[in-house]
Order: C-alpha cells, then sequence, then structure tokens
C-alpha cells in the first residue's frame, strides 16, 4: 500500500490544490471523512467547511469550502468544490458582511425558493466566518 494519496481540490474557476499527501480530512455532507492511502471507493457530497491536508503528522494546509462533491478511491480523493478559498486568506470583514447579507435575504426572503437559498448562503457564509476565526 502506497504512503501517500493524491488529493486534487477543483473549484469553478481554477485547480486550487493537487498534491500527494498523507492524509486529507473532507467535511462530509453526513460528517468529517477522513481520507487515507486505500480508502474505499466512495462518492459523496461536501457540506461547508474547512478542508484539512496532512502532512508528516500534522495539518500543513486549511481550504475553506462552500460545498460540492467528493470521490475517493484507494489512490485518490478528488473534491468539486462550488468555491474554495485557503483559511489564510479568508478576509474576516468581508466574511462577516457576507453572513450579515445572507441573513438579511433570508430575513426578506418572501417564497419558498428564496427562502431555501438564502438558508444555503447563511450556511456557507456561518463556515466561513467560522474558518476566519
Amino acid at each position: 500500500m502506497a504512503d501517500t494519496i493524491q488529493f486534487d481540490l477543483v473549484s469553478p474557476e481554477k485547480l486550487v490544490a493537487s498534491q500527494a499527501v498523507d492524509m486529507v480530512v473532507v467535511p462530509g455532507g453526513e460528517g468529517d471523512l477522513g481520507v487515507l492511502p486505500g480508502h474505499s471507493l466512495l462518492i459523496g457530497t461536501v457540506r461547508p467547511g474547512v478542508i484539512d491536508i496532512h502532512e508528516g503528522g500534522k495539518v500543513t494546509d486549511r481550504i475553506f469550502v462552500a460545498g460540492g462533491f467528493v470521490e475517493v478511491n484507494p489512490e485518490t480523493c478528488t473534491v468539486l468544490a462550488e468555491e474554495a478559498v485557503p483559511v489564510a486568506e479568508i478576509d474576516k470583514a468581508a466574511a462577516s458582511e457576507r453572513l450579515h447579507a445572507a441573513q438579511k435575504a433570508l430575513a426578506d426572503a418572501d417564497d419558498a425558493k428564496a427562502k431555501a437559498d438564502a438558508e444555503d448562503a447563511v450556511k456557507v457564509a456561518e463556515a466561513m466566518v467560522a474558518a476566519a476565526r
């Protein structure tokens, strides 16, 4: 069995990360998902949160994702993210402003679709604010 797993993180704008890592922890739709070399096959959803990249027994990089999908096989872990930003690059003030705007949109929502969209935006903004701390 290999000592590393290939991790690829793709957003609509670009390839955010592509590297061999010891382990990656993805915020899965059903809970955090730790992926090591040799992991069984899996396709799942990704909730808003932070991906932790582990190398040498420690977290070496943290990337905020706004949701998406993950595909895992024994050699690779690929995340297709709606939005991806390195945690170190998150502007705390902008994240807080995004949360307030999403909360206002939720309060002003006048139909079921607008309310559902606003609730999703609030979840993403709350996760981004938490990641920025």
